[in-house]
């Protein structure tokens, strides 16, 4: 009996935060994207002006940046996706080693390209920042390397190959 009481309640929890989701999303509000709001590079600059301070000028800038640069990497962005579309078909469908390492290497390739592009991007975006920000900028990179680093070590060994 208490199963049975359990499983309704959680019916019930389940349908209430459902349709609370539902009431919350009026039909003028954006999309809930995958990632939360801190999704992509808006997020980057809104989460870079919470932290570093951005001045109104320096998110002008970093916006404007974006814009010109989305018209290049929209285009990589899209054959990656195209080309993962088409490897999922390997992995889903029967495999063919031949052409999945020819659809790697031109992912490769793209992925480079975009690799470079966004390294210009944050290079540019670098440059709107003042001396004390870029600073500040550094120390938090080297905040989260040092916590990754730390996230490493304590990951499980690898299980040896007998």
């Amino acid at each position: 009996m208490k199963s049975f009481r359990f499983r309704l309640f959680a019916a019930a929890l389940a349908v209430l935060m459902g349709s609370a989701i539902a009431k919350s999303q009026t039909p003028d509000a954006p999309p809930i994207r995958p990632g939360g709001p801190g999704f992509g590079m808006g997020g980057h600059i809104e989460f870079l002006s919470k932290k570093l301070n951005l001045t109104d000028e320096q998110k002008s800038q970093m916006k404007a940046i974006m814009q010109k640069e989305h018209p290049a990497l929209h285009p990589l962005m899209q054959q990656q996706h195209q080309l993962d579309l088409e490897l999922r078909q390997y992995s889903e469908g029967s495999f063919d080693e031949a052409k999945v390492r020819a659809l790697a290497t031109q992912k490769s390739q793209i992925q480079a390209q975009l690799t470079v592009e966004e390294t210009r991007i944050h290079n540019e975006m670098y440059q709107v920042l003042s001396p004390d920000q870029q600073s500040q900028l550094k120390q938090m990179e080297a905040d989260r390397e040092a916590r990754m680093e730390q996230h490493m070590k304590q990951a499980p060994p690898a299980p040896a190959e007998q």
